[in-house]
């Protein structure tokens, strides 16, 4: 394995959205990732190829029966040689199966137990079920999403789950990790995607307070398109461009560049009065050029410009294909691993695994006995697809 997490183990108690996302991203950085499926999933050798679901790459897929004796004391035993443990059932769930912090602590002191939930551990939420349009909703951030006189607008499941979820418990983990190397003793990391959520809006709280923001309104504001100079705006074949002139440099660069210099309308750039009028303005000029005329205006100036691409065009546009942001990786085109490194280069190592398609030669690989593993599927504690 390469990466700066090389070295490090770490077990997912497999789950959906934010937890695999925060498996992948601490497996694209090196660490050794086991995926820990029900083994009820198990109903067949494993296809050939791999999984199509990307959030699976990177790491090997075992299946335990958490609700075999047998299956409870496997995962400990791994537990014992593991660094972490990820997963994200409901608050409860992991303690009823016999796996809870304290049992893995008991068992591993070292341990760090990261916890993926939408409401956290505790507080009136915590037992009920929700998704990302839930969590963003009550942590202040969807009421902020939109146009003037629209209704809020979700931002796909970006902000809670991946955002404020998994990448936040990627984070977690690493700062407990850290923390466990100097004191010896491993923790909880409780990580709610509502706390999450709320923690990516601290600048708009900054914007509150000093009277930049009115909360009291959508789409009016510099950042949440009431600004003319801060929006997307449609092309005459059309497709979109984004515009972000906020500095006043910027901002005469886009005037000059869209034939508006020493328009007098345009002088009082922070004129709330009248953007409005001014983005109809802009609205204008816009439509008479093509995305791919406008990219060739804009691109490569102090603007604050990029066209507006679909993810397909993402891929071919040629500052992503220098920089490689996306590979073709075991038969998929996908996001490279990220932030890159000067020395422990991250890399994909594995393809998206099936369920139990690693069972037994993970077990031998993290130290169980042959004779054990055997009695273990034979028992059904454990499934090898």
């Amino acid at each position: 394995m390469s990466g700066p997490l090389a070295g490090y183990r770490i077990v997912e108690i497999a789950g959906i959205g934010p937890g695999p996302f925060a498996a992948m991203m601490l497996a694209d950085m090196g660490a050794e990732v086991i995926r820990v499926e029900r083994a009820g999933s198990v109903r067949g050798p494993a296809p050939e190829g791999s999984h199509p679901d990307l959030l699976r790459r990177g790491r090997r897929n075992i299946a335990i029966d958490l609700k075999h004796p047998d299956g409870v004391a496997t995962l400990l035993d791994l537990v014992e040689h593991a660094d972490a443990l990820i997963e994200g059932f409901r608050p409860g769930v992991m303690e009823r199966l016999g796996v809870g912090p304290d049992e893995c602590l008991d068992r591993n002191p070292r341990l760090v137990f990261g916890r993926m939930t939408g409401w956290g551990q505790d507080g009136p939420y915590a037992s009920a079920a929700g998704h990302d349009i839930n969590y963003i909703a009550l942590a202040g951030a969807l009421a902020h999403f939109g146009r003037a006189g629209q209704p809020p607008t979700p931002p796909m499941n970006m902000v809670g789950d991946f955002g404020g979820g998994g990448m936040l418990l990627a984070f977690g983990v690493v700062c407990a990790l850290l923390e466990a190397q100097r004191s010896g003793r491993g923790q909880v990391v409780d990580t709610a995607m509502v706390d999450g959520s709320a923690v990516l809006m601290t600048m708009f709280w900054t914007f509150h307070h000093t009277g930049m923001h009115d909360i009291s309104q959508r789409g009016v504001n510099t950042l949440d398109t009431g600004a003319h100079f801060y929006d997307v705006y449609e092309c005459a074949d059309g497709e979109y461009v984004s515009i972000g002139s906020i500095e006043p440099q910027f901002y005469a660069e886009l005037l000059r560049l869209t034939g508006l210099e020493g328009d007098e309308e345009f002088a009082k750039q922070h004129d709330r009065s009248h953007w409005q009028h001014l983005k109809e303005r802009l609205a204008e000029v816009f439509k008479a050029k093509t995305r791919d005329e406008w990219c060739a205006v804009m691109e490569h100036t102090d603007v604050c410009f990029a066209p507006v691409l679909r993810m397909d065009e993402a891929v071919a546009h040629p500052h992503n294909a220098e920089r490689q942001t996306f590979v073709d990786a075991f038969g998929a085109t996908q996001p490279a691993p990220a932030p890159r490194f000067s020395r422990t280069e991250p890399a994909i190592e594995r393809p998206p695994a099936f369920d139990g398609q690693h069972t037994v030669e993970v077990l031998a690989d993290w130290g169980v006995a042959s004779d054990r593993i055997e009695a273990l599927v034979e028992s059904g504690a454990v499934r090898q697809a």
